[in-house]
């Protein structure tokens, strides 16, 4: 969310903005808030001299009381009685009207990096840097789900009757590679110094609100029924939220987390050989990262966190691009953002394993965390990144190590995370 008085001063940069997000339908409401942050002023100022009228003519009657003025003291109450009906009115005014211009605040994205590059969605981004050589062995890889399948690693069938689509179990070596890539990317990231963290699975709407769009929530967010409860989509949203009203010291930045949970998402549009698989699905667990930081430092934190998951499929011989996400594929509360994509040498192309984005201070101002610095608070940077969200991240593994004959051969910095196993054999 941006802060009013930018918009106020800014309006021309605000709605060129929208427009580089091809969100023109977003126009007006530049100068609607700009319009109802007017009134509300008004309001506050004549709420203010009512205030001080108030205070004076208290002051009087005291004075006129001693005097025994007696007349002249009931036409002062009775203005105190007229301030007091005419404050209520202003306040309930002021109210209804910050309301709906916090409502439209949340709507208006934040202001892009001048970097990031303009195009209608993610068929416009633009590709950075490739990390490793992309390999084609000279057999025929199957389908993710074939190969865990034939592993005894995977049955959907038995999930689709206790769960539905988009569900699954992951059984034997499967499993125990899947828990193994979770607890490798924790390990890496508490050795590049970040706080190991298991937050909160469920969080409540003021939290929700904070950290993610209107659109978004829908979208991915599952209620819990009855109650003022979410399931998390990724850890990012608990992580953030842990410091919602704080204002930390200034000399604690950066914070840096790294935070484990399962991840719920609705992830509506799921089509064909795809429900068969583990590209999307409904429930998935992931191995997280969040910084705070000032601002100033987040566009260096930005290139050193996305830097992280390259160097950690690189780590388990995956290779992988980066992805710069244009304008219209940005988030609204997001600065900047890019994709880590790894290699399938089944489909001969990329797929997203991680995204890593700097989001400015908007959940910082939704959610109301500051530092405390020499020279006043100030709000913080907040950045998220994904070490390995898997079972995807480990369909980028299977793929990139499945041999002619069917078995995995597993990375050695899995090796001692699978009892030191370095293959998965197909059982006869």
């Amino acid at each position: 969310m941006l802060d009013i008085k930018f918009v106020r001063a800014n309006p021309d940069i605000v709605k060129e903005n929208i427009k580089k997000k091809f969100q023109d339908e977003k126009l007006p409401l530049v100068d609607e808030v700009i319009s109802l942050d007017q009134k509300i002023r008004e309001l506050k100022q004549e709420g203010d001299e009512l205030r001080k009228e108030r205070n004076t003519t208290s002051s009087q009657i005291g004075i006129l009381m001693r005097e025994k003025k007696l007349d002249e003291v009931d036409e002062k109450k009775k203005r105190v009685t007229e301030i007091n009906s005419k404050l209520v009115n202003i306040e309930k005014e002021e109210n209804e009207l910050s309301i709906s211009l916090k409502e439209k605040m949340m709507v208006i994205p934040n202001i892009m990096d001048p970097s990031v590059p303009i195009g209608k969605d993610d068929s416009e981004n633009v590709e950075i840097e490739k990390f490793g050589e992309p390999y084609v062995p000279d057999y025929e890889i199957p389908y993710h789900p074939d190969i865990c399948e034939a592993l005894d690693g995977l049955d959907k069938e038995s999930a689709g009757r206790t769960s539905g689509n988009g569900f699954y179990y992951l059984m034997g070596d499967i499993a125990r590679l899947h828990s193994a890539m979770l607890s490798y990317a924790r390990d890496f990231m508490i050795n590049k110094g970040f706080t190991y963290c298991v937050p909160p699975f469920m969080i409540r709407s003021d939290v929700v609100t904070g950290v993610m769009s209107f659109a978004e929530m829908d979208a991915m967010m599952y209620k819990i029924e009855g109650e003022d409860l979410y399931l998390i989509g990724t850890s990012e949203h608990s992580m953030i939220g842990k410091f919602k009203g704080q204002t930390v010291k200034e000399e604690m930045l950066p914070i840096t987390l790294t935070s484990y949970s399962p991840c719920f998402r609705k992830e509506v549009g799921s089509h064909g050989l795809e429900e068969r698989g583990l590209y999307r699905v409904h429930q998935f667990e992931k191995q997280e990262m969040v910084v705070l930081c000032k601002p100033e430092d987040a566009m260096d934190w930005y290139n050193k966190m996305w830097s992280y998951t390259v160097e950690f499929f690189r780590s388990l011989d995956v290779p992988v691009r980066t992805l710069e996400c244009c304008s219209g594929d940005l988030a609204d509360l997001k600065v900047k953002s890019c994709d880590v994509e790894a290699w399938s040498p089944r489909q001969k192309k990329y797929f997203e394993v991680g995204s890593c984005s700097t989001l400015g201070d908007a959940q910082a101002r939704r959610l109301g965390i500051r530092a405390r610095g020499e020279n006043g608070n100030y709000l913080v940077s907040t950045l998220n990144n994904t070490v390995v969200a898997t079972p995807r991240g480990m369909i980028a593994v299977i793929e990139n190590n499945v041999n002619a004959d069917g078995s995995i051969n597993i990375p050695k910095a899995l090796q001692p995370y699978m009892g030191g196993l370095e293959k998965i054999e197909i059982k006869k």
